[in-house]
């Protein structure tokens, strides 16, 4: 459809794109209207008064805009874990929620405080530990005491696994310490034992007012019930596939065991589901069943995902696939830790997913190129690494005294390509010096170029204007005592 023709030469600054609420008919042309008075240059951009629109610009704006709203969330029932003041809700209107799990032996109390504090430091909202024995029983109160001392109030939840019923049962300081349990239905017990050690947990839970996790994983599945399914599949005059059978038989799991607890006396919403798996399609499908199954809140992660940069991807894909959706409450990325590596990033790792997503911001982001062969210098990779190392250095303090300083956008690009656009996108950004190019690098604050630096102090330069740019915009939130 061409656009009228008295209006190919009319300036941009009497043109406006169709209202969104009204969208364009097929075969209709648009509608246009002036601008507000007063509007320079139209469309809100000065400077553009008396230029004229290309038609098929003008066509373009017929359409529907590119990249509507987000798929809408889940919206599921909201739990509450708490430690003291500290409540983090999950589910409901809540952000999606970071945990991790640590791997310190439980009985050492002054490493597994130490790590809850690490890892809560990174920006895990909850931390689950090992509770497996009577001595880590004993111990959880005296990590709780520690991480209390350390003002750290991080929520502690249990993991158990074949005896959680006697250990909450023996060890009520234990059960108290805890903000949440984990409840694995494919180990709580077998044959008549199963609900009766099930309604154990739920009872302790109940007497000490904790949500509980039903965590179930196919490593540990219930074989009962998996014989069942396959047994019922094998009566169908199409019977699936066996995967699929697997699949139904971990959200089944999952589903009786939360009626059940419903039954004995739970709060649907302090019911927090998870189905494992270590596959990344398999962890999409079974999720997809059980999101439209219930509206518990649900915990996701792909177990197992290993080491590196495997874990990593499988778990960001996995993760990105299903929070896209909508589907997912809380995260935990369970990572094999390199020799040498902090526990810590399984936690970086989980809020970059979250904040690649647009979904939570945790950190300042730090935009960088690539590199090529207009980069031979390795100086903006340099100053890259320096800038954020000391942005999540400073973010245990800046949290505090800087609120909104998560959100701040840096940009340090290589040459002239793409570094004064990417630069100028960002909150303060730098384009330096390419192969060939002038040793001079512009840096852009708030989309305006501010200074041009020259000569052996770039580096530092630019660390002083990120730091004096944090102060100016977000310190001034801060009430003066």
């Amino acid at each position: 459809m061409k656009p009228p023709s008295s209006l190919r030469s009319l300036p941009l600054a009497e043109l406006v794109a169709l209202e969104p609420s009204e969208p364009a008919q097929a075969g209709s042309e648009p509608r246009l209207v002036a601008p507000p008075e007063g509007t320079p240059g139209g469309f809100g951009r000065p400077g553009t008064a008396g230029v004229s629109i290309d038609p098929a610009v003008l066509q373009a704006l017929a359409n529907e805009p590119i990249g509507g709203s987000r798929p809408a969330a889940r919206r599921s029932r909201q739990a509450r874990v708490a430690w003291g003041s500290n409540v983090v809700t999950v589910g409901g209107d809540a952000p999606v929620r970071v945990q991790s799990m640590t791997n310190t032996d439980t009985v050492d109390v002054i490493e597994t405080a130490i790590q809850c504090k690490e890892l809560a430091q990174a920006g895990s909202e909850m931390v689950r530990i090992t509770v497996n024995t009577p001595e880590a029983a004993a111990a959880v109160p005296a990590i709780r005491e520690q991480l209390d001392r350390m003002g750290v109030d991080v929520p502690l939840i249990g993991d158990f696994h074949y005896n959680g019923h006697r250990l909450l049962s023996e060890f009520p300081a234990c059960a108290a310490a805890l903000s949440k349990y984990r409840i694995n239905p494919g180990n709580v017990g077998k044959g008549d034992k199963r609900d009766r050690q099930f309604a154990m947990m739920i009872e302790a839970a109940l007497r000490h007012d904790k949500p509980v996790r039903i965590g179930v994983n196919w490593g540990s599945l219930d074989q009962e019930l998996l014989a069942a399914l396959m047994d019922a599949n094998a009566q169908r005059r199409e019977p699936w596939d066996a995967k699929q059978v697997m699949y139904q038989a971990l959200v089944q799991s999952a589903l009786d065991s939360a009626s059940y607890a419903v039954e004995l006396g739970m709060d649907p919403a302090q019911v927090i589901l998870s189905c494992k798996v270590s596959g990344v399609q398999d962890l999409v499908s079974v999720y997809r069943g059980l999101s439209a199954r219930c509206d518990h809140p649900l915990h996701l992660g792909l177990t197992e995902a290993g080491m590196g940069t495997k874990g990593t991807v499988a778990s960001a894909t996995a993760l990105a696939l299903l929070l896209q959706e909508g589907i997912g409450d809380t995260i935990r990325v369970s990572l094999t830790p390199q020799p040498g590596e902090a526990r810590t990033q399984e936690v970086v790792v989980a809020t970059e997913i979250l904040q690649s997503l647009g979904l939570r911001a945790f950190n300042p982001s730090v935009t960088a190129c690539p590199g090529c062969g207009r980069t031979t210098s390795t100086t903006f990779q340099e100053l890259s690494k320096q800038i954020d190392d000391f942005l999540r250095s400073q973010m245990p303090v800046w949290k505090l005294r800087y609120p909104g300083v998560e959100n701040l956008r840096v940009a340090v690009m290589g040459c002239i390509v793409n570094g004064p656009g990417e630069s100028k996108h960002a909150d303060i950004g730098i384009s330096l010096p390419g192969t060939g190019e002038a040793p001079a690098a512009p840096v852009y604050i708030d989309g305006e170029k501010a200074v041009t630096l020259r000569g052996e102090g770039i580096a530092a330069e630019f660390h002083k204007l990120v730091e004096d740019y944090i102060e100016r915009r977000f310190g001034a939130s801060v009430p003066s005592h």
